[in-house]
């Protein structure tokens, strides 16, 4: 499920809709019969069904290592869709999920994680994108991006680079899974975390209040991470009152600013 939560989230971040799903799989043949590919692919169609599109198929191969994931087709107006290098100065940023599902993925793999934690993450990991993509079309939004794989701050200096501005964060306002400092504290930070931090070294400006526990936490790698938005402040009011009950862990986190494009200061 998780998996296909985040296999949409590109199409949901430019205001597409999605309209169908191939499964991609690798799986070692000797476990087919133990039944374990077959919950999998379960939980993949539970998610798609509840979006209302089928799957059409896929591809298949015999692997060691046991992958899934899905390509989503979807479709959108060119004059609608909603890309990352449509930030203004003065947009406002809000992020729709909590931070940490890398640190806390990376818990799990070694074991050392508490029961509720896990919950917590995979509830948030399992949220469709969906009703936030709804809102941001409503409130007009024109630039966002998902957070997955290279972290808030990685994709926020994408989404910064492509509009030729810069931004502010305030780290008072993002919001963290629970569990999540302090397993970041205990050391449990994946590789592509660090790498993220350190690939972005030279665009970043942090305040010396800001602990080295935040700034891992904030270059965390995500897994079906939330929508990132830059919001003109007129529209701010009518988003968060859409996003109100469906995501309501959405913050506002800081705004976009001049600057040189790409860089981010974060306070």
């Amino acid at each position: 499920r998780i998996s296909a939560t985040n296999a949409l989230s590109d199409i949901y971040a430019m205001g597409a809709r999605p309209l169908f799903v191939l499964n991609l799989v690798g799986f070692p043949r000797k476990l087919l019969r133990d039944g374990i590919l077959d919950e999998i692919l379960r939980g993949g169609s539970d998610v798609t069904r509840a979006v209302g599109i089928p799957t059409l198929g896929g591809h298949s191969i015999d692997d060691n290592e046991p992958k899934y994931g899905l390509v989503v087709i979807g479709e959108v107006h060119p004059d609608r869709m909603v890309t990352n290098s449509g930030a203004q100065v003065g947009d406002v940023l809000v992020l729709t999920k909590p931070l940490g599902s890398g640190v806390i993925a990376t818990a799990i793999k070694r074991g050392e994680v508490d029961e509720n934690v896990i919950a917590d993450a995979v509830q948030v990991m399992t949220t469709l994108n969906r009703s936030a993509a709804e809102a941001m079309l409503s409130a007009e939004v024109q630039a966002a991006t998902d957070v997955s794989g290279f972290g808030l701050l990685g994709h926020l200096r994408g989404m910064m680079s492509a509009s030729g501005t810069s931004a502010t964060l305030e780290t008072a306002r993002i919001p963290f899974l629970a569990g999540a400092r302090e397993l970041t504290e205990a050391g449990h930070v994946p590789g592509g975390t660090r790498r993220n931090l350190e690939d972005l070294a030279g665009d970043l400006d942090f305040a010396d209040s800001v602990d080295e526990v935040t700034r891992i936490l904030l270059a965390d790698a995500q897994t079906s991470g939330g929508l990132l938005m830059c919001v003109a402040p007129d529209r701010l009011t009518a988003l968060l009152t859409d996003l109100e009950g469906h995501t309501p862990s959405a913050s506002v986190i800081g705004e976009v600013v001049q600057g040189q494009p790409g860089t981010i200061r974060i306070e």
